[in-house]
């Protein structure tokens, strides 16, 4: 066995300012498995204010919001992914699993090559 972590893919899609990458895509996901921004930054430990400034700059990229939310009250607040949200999310983890499959011989062939630590 070796010592070697396993290699991974990390896909960045820039689109001049801004970018739709790995931690973006993970914040849609467990927000729509949540229903809370704040429960999705919690669990990816980042905080509140950084979790609502992606969603946010998100919501300001692209023709519609991507994230739905409504403040705290007597039935509590929330945030739900609109029909674009779940399109981005879904274009972007079928552009993933598309490039691991197209790479996965030349990742093994770098994987052997590398020393042993």
């Amino acid at each position: 066995m070796t010592d070697t972590p396993l290699p991974r893919l990390r896909l960045r899609v820039h689109f001049g300012p801004t970018m739709l990458g790995p931690g973006k895509a993970d914040l849609l996901e467990l927000i729509n498995q949540t229903g809370s921004i704040s429960a999705a930054g919690r669990a990816m430990k980042m905080s509140y204010k950084r979790a609502w400034t992606l969603v946010d700059e998100m919501n300001s990229a692209y023709t519609a919001p991507l994230v739905i939310s409504a403040r705290g009250g007597p039935d509590g607040g929330g945030a739900y992914l609109s029909e674009t949200g779940h399109a981005v999310l879904s274009h972007y983890r079928t552009m993933m699993e598309r490039v691991e499959a197209a790479t996965e011989t030349d990742i093994a062939a770098l994987t052997a090559l590398l020393a042993p630590k």
